[in-house]
């Protein structure tokens, strides 16, 4: 019994020794591009002339200080109502001052701006190759990152394949023993159980 599971553990290992897969060289049939649409936008940018300046929003603070600032130089000059009239002068003249310095005139001239535009820019970027190969005159196909050449290498297993047989076989008759064979047989049997 020992014998036996000896010899079939042996006859394991060398069945796997001849399963194992291998390594060959198989003829490439086509090879395919596989593109794949990227998008990458660019800015683009020009200078146009323009004639007059791009409007601004006027403030208020200059007037204000101008203001104040004008009716206290103008309640220095004068005295009784000319002292007041001075005054209000002065403040309305502090007022036309101010807001010319705080919002100087606009320029009716040209000038250069800088207008700008977001623009797509699409283009193909090869991702992989569909590849069709020959070996031993079956076709396979797969993917590759590269573009393959004339040939591919392939990995080949081999596996067993059990198969019922076609026709079942009758059992060969059986072999006429020995009685004490069979009293043997049992005892050795009964001993290893």
């Amino acid at each position: 019994m020992k014998k036996s599971l000896l010899i079939l553990s042996v006859a394991s290992l060398y069945g796997q020794v001849y399963a194992a897969d291998f390594v060959d060289t198989a003829r490439v049939v086509s090879s395919t591009p596989i593109y794949e649409r990227v998008n990458e936008p660019r800015r683009e940018c020009w200078n146009e002339t323009v004639q007059g300046g791009a409007p601004r929003e006027r403030t208020m603070g200059g007037a204000v200080v101008g203001g104040i600032a004008g009716g206290l130089l103008g309640s220095q000059v004068g005295g009784g109502h000319g002292k007041t009239a001075a005054t209000a002068a002065g403040a309305i003249a502090g007022v036309l001052v101010g807001d010319r310095l705080a919002n100087p005139e606009q320029q009716t001239g040209s000038q250069q701006v800088e207008r700008c535009r977001e623009v797509g820019n699409s283009r193909n970027v090869i991702t992989g190759y569909n590849v069709t190969y020959r070996y031993n005159g079956r076709d396979g196909t797969a993917i590759t990152r590269y573009e393959p050449g004339n040939t591919v290498r392939v990995r080949v297993g081999v596996d067993l394949i059990e198969e019922e047989p076609a026709q079942q076989m009758a059992p060969p008759p059986p072999v006429p023993q020995d009685r004490y064979q069979d009293r043997y047989q049992e005892r050795q049997d009964r001993q290893y159980r």
